[in-house]
């Protein structure tokens, strides 16, 4: 899947004289699956494609198709059964942040130049395809807008040039944190998908961070302005060049719309060539552990080695969700892996199903790496937080480390999941739970008690209600009452 790819529509693009055909038989030699056309601040390509469709159909109902043009409304309608073309542009927001729109296939070319025109892009350069369009709209109505009018929003080469994400921009702060956390943003395309050393977008938008509690889901696009890759410049990528692949059902516009407003984030990943098959394991092992991700060798009951396993599933449901590998350490050159898999598996079902409380839906699965046979336990952000092992224990995730969580930290979860039950919103979507997490383990034993000095506190204590009734109460919590001096 590619959703940045430019047309000759652009005014920018490098391959002058290019044609829309030779553009389509580029895509289907890259054999890519989905492809977004995004040009400039236009859908001109996208109308001049379907404008040379519907005349070759037009002169074949007449009867009056030579023998080329035939062959090429062969090859448009192959391409048409083969890939998924879906219709975007790429918007010039103010102060230059470039924003992908992308909608369903059977979007008019009209609807679309609405949306232009409602985003303040001038009449007279809607066939332009310039990155320059004067004032235009800001970055979180053109999200908004977007997403209204049907669209799929998505922060372009965030982390590049006129990325949202304003790396090395004289501004920041509160900026960023509302352009990248935005509900009506579904994803970062991101120049660095691939890094697994060092700092990585995608890493950093991993909803550990207490600014940036929302979890991202991350692609790549090539941004292509050629069909291949400059020799001299290998950023001026081509067609297909830097893609990314989904794990869809289906390949339909509602099913990456889909997946970007999951849970799901192991379903997207870079894109191999076919001959470089994508190891999963050993690109988490390089990674090393993680807030999304934990290791261990065995599952034997002895040392504790069950239970860490389990602290680790309840402590991602209860966090931003994450993975647990079994049969694999990142301290070591090669997995170590499991002789008997089935029966190690077996055995982590029934604990999980004996401990953990409420139960937990977990994706389970078999990796085979460097002969070595690993367990993946895909564990998403519970819905009905928080989850507890044998009754007692609630534990959380913090950076690398799982830790029984403090009396502030469970209070938290709970009123995260009643606030997102009162206003509607997907108990899974956002990682809000870590949003106070740093400031609370600060806490942790710093706070001695407090006690009343007056008679006035005491009475204003009296005449406060209470907040539940009693311990027969879906939530309840002693009430302590405290004059803060």
């Amino acid at each position: 899947m590619d959703l940045h790819l430019h047309t000759p529509g652009s005014n920018d693009y490098e391959e002058r004289g290019a044609t829309y055909y030779a553009w389509m038989r580029k895509v289907l030699e890259k054999e890519l699956d989905i492809v977004a056309i995004t040009d400039h601040n236009t859908v001109a390509g996208i109308g001049a494609i379907q404008r040379e469709i519907e005349w070759l159909t037009r002169l074949e109902k007449d009867g009056r198709l030579t023998e080329e043009e035939t062959a090429r409304l062969k090859e448009w309608r192959e391409f048409s059964n083969k890939v998924l073309v879906l219709p975007g542009f790429e918007f010039t927001a103010t102060f230059g942040f470039h924003i992908l729109g992308i909608f369903p296939p059977e979007t008019p070319v009209r609807q679309l130049e609405h949306i232009l025109l409602t985003l303040k892009v001038p009449p007279e350069k809607l066939d332009v395809g310039s990155t320059e369009t004067g004032a235009s709209t800001d970055v979180l109505t053109a999200y908004k807008v977007i997403q209204e009018a049907g669209g799929m929003v998505i922060a372009a080469h965030a982390n590049s040039t006129h990325g949202v994400a304003m790396r090395d921009f004289p501004f920041g702060g509160q900026t960023k944190i509302a352009y990248t956390q935005d509900p009506n943003l579904d994803a970062l395309e991101v120049t660095d998908l691939d890094r697994r050393r060092g700092y990585s977008t995608a890493r950093f938008f991993n909803g550990s961070k207490t600014e940036y509690p929302r979890r991202m889901h991350c692609i790549q696009g090539s941004d292509a302005h050629r069909f291949e890759t400059d020799a001299k410049n290998s950023k001026r990528l081509g067609i297909g060049e830097r893609a990314t692949e989904l794990l869809l059902d289906t390949p339909t516009f509602d099913a990456v719309k889909a997946l970007f407003r999951s849970n799901n984030f192991d379903r997207t990943r870079p894109a191999r060539a076919k001959d470089k098959p994508f190891d999963a394991l050993a690109v988490a092992l390089e990674e090393g552990a993680t807030i999304v991700q934990s290791f261990h060798e065995t599952a034997s009951q002895r040392g504790g080695k069950l239970t860490a396993i389990l602290s680790d599933i309840c402590a991602f449901a209860n966090t931003v969700g994450g993975t647990v590998f079994v049969g694999a350490n990142p301290r070591k050159d090669k997995p170590k892996g499991l002789p008997n898999v089935k029966e190690v598996e077996d055995e982590i079902r029934a604990a999980l199903d004996e401990r953990l409380t409420p139960p937990l839906p977990i994706k389970i699965d078999t990796l085979q790496s460097d002969g070595a046979n690993v367990l993946r336990f895909r564990v998403a952000k519970g819905d009905h937080r928080p989850y507890c092992l044998d009754d007692n224990k609630f534990y959380v995730r913090d950076e690398t480390d799982t830790s029984l969580a403090v009396r502030d930290e469970i209070v938290a979860l709970i009123q995260e999941v009643l606030e997102e039950q009162a206003n509607g919103r997907p108990t899974n979507r956002d990682s809000g739970a870590s949003r106070n997490q740093d400031n609370r383990r600060n806490d942790r034993g710093n706070r001695p008690p407090q006690k009343s000095s007056s008679p006035e506190s005491q009475t204003a204590n009296d005449a406060a209600p209470a907040a539940s009734s009693g311990p027969d109460d879906a939530f309840y919590l002693p009430q302590v009452g405290v004059e803060i001096v």
